[in-house]
């Protein structure tokens, strides 16, 4: 019989749709992407062409921890952040995935609760599931463009089994930067019930209209709670080498993840030699892609937000953001996307939010979006999904 960890374990909202676009695809249907977060800006070529410059004859297990050279490449990118690690505080990990895996494990005992603010990445559910951690949500609002709620917020909904807070920023998937104050406020609140506070930071480059973003690692006085998980996926458009860090400064965090890490034997070796190449990419590199994807934002805002019924708040980063729709069952109009409509031969796919939320009942109106195509397509997308909504309501007899 199958475990009753193996039965709770949630499907992806994000890739479950997977067969119905496939099907769409055989029957001749262009399907727009509009539900993973898979940039399809190029690798930079500082990496590309490390990846042909291997002579490698035999690919060899490398350090639990990450080789030399990807941990001294780590450090030189926090540092040109402002934030100084050593090697003992950074943690090869097997993309943003296993060192946020690893941090659940390391922060909670099974049982134990941790806090995070709702909706929420839908893989955090998976996360907590293989640790046996209990998420605890606190409700964000779309009106409020999904900022943290006060601190007598999170006083309410600590219990005595609360271990952490887990936040993301950039948020994924509202696009929602937490400004330093917000953040301070939290990393208090952790401070003072002597909880971890993990900071998921995969998107931190990619803010808009000049924004800035706080890493919890430059905070000062919370060394000792602070846990940042992070990946080189989207930064560098680089999701299929599986690359991304712990990084920590309290010393059992890093040790108890350091065996975690010598259990599941060592990263992986070709991308921690193509990942150093990115060294030399100056700051016009992330000020190209910030400028391309804030350009993509704004084509799909102000597209959608010309829809009747659409609702939402302009993204600040990342490269998402929930819409609210005019249907009254998300995860119903993106399946019906796929398998009833078209226009022109084309189709758009959209993750429904539900998958995003911890309490039952929301998110039933709401869609995850990625702004991760190119503009021409995103225009047509909303061309679609201005077509779509009024179809599906006649089809569901909204009207």
């Amino acid at each position: 019989m199958v475990s009753s960890r193996g039965q709770r374990m949630p499907p992806s909202p994000i890739r479950k749709l997977a067969p119905f676009a496939e099907a769409a695809k055989a029957r001749g249907v262009h399907v727009y992407h509009l539900n993973i977060g898979q940039p399809d800006l190029p690798t930079p070529e500082p990496m590309r062409r490390r990846l042909a410059e291997i002579r490698d004859v035999t690919y060899a297990y490398t350090p639990s921890a990450g080789t030399a050279a990807y941990v001294d490449f780590l450090k030189l990118y926090y540092r040109r952040l402002g934030v100084e690690l050593s090697a003992d505080q950074l943690l090869a990990t097997t993309g943003g995935s296993e060192a946020i895996q690893f941090a659940f494990l390391a922060c909670a005992e099974a049982g134990d609760h941790a806090l995070l603010v709702e909706p929420f990445y839908t893989n955090y559910r998976s996360f907590a599931t293989i640790a046996g951690v209990e998420l605890v949500p606190l409700v964000t609002r779309g009106e409020d463009g999904f900022h943290l709620p006060p601190r007598d917020a999170w006083e309410k909904a600590r219990t005595e089994r609360t271990r952490m807070v887990v936040l993301c920023n950039p948020n994924n998937p509202t696009g929602t930067v937490y400004r330093r104050e917000e953040l301070l406020a939290v990393a208090e609140f952790c401070r003072d019930h002597g909880l971890f506070l993990v900071s998921d930071e995969v998107y931190r480059e990619f803010v808009y209209d000049g924004r800035t973003v706080t890493s919890a690692l430059s905070l000062e006085g919370f060394s000792e709670l602070v846990v940042v998980v992070d990946s080189l996926s989207k930064r560098y458009s680089a999701c299929g080498i599986r690359l991304g860090c712990l990084a920590t400064r309290n010393p059992g965090v890093y040790q108890a993840c350091l065996h975690m890490a010598q259990g599941r034997l060592s990263p992986p070796g070709l991308a921690q030699a193509i990942a150093p190449a990115a060294a030399a990419l100056g700051p016009e590199y992330v000020q190209g892609v910030v400028t391309e994807y804030q350009k993509r934002r704004d084509v799909l805002f102000e597209g959608l937000t010309r829809i009747p019924g659409v609702f939402l708040r302009k993204p600040e980063g990342a490269f998402y953001f929930v819409a609210r729709l005019p249907v009254d069952d998300a995860e119903d109009f993106a399946q019906w996307l796929l398998t009833d409509f078209s226009l022109d031969g084309k189709t758009v796919m959209v993750a429904p939010a539900p998958g995003f939320y911890a309490t039952s009942g929301l998110g039933h109106d709401e869609v995850r979006i990625a702004y991760v195509l190119e503009e021409g397509d995103l225009r047509e997308s909303v061309r679609v999904l201005s077509a779509a909504l009024p179809a599906y309501r006649k089809a569901r007899r909204l009207d």
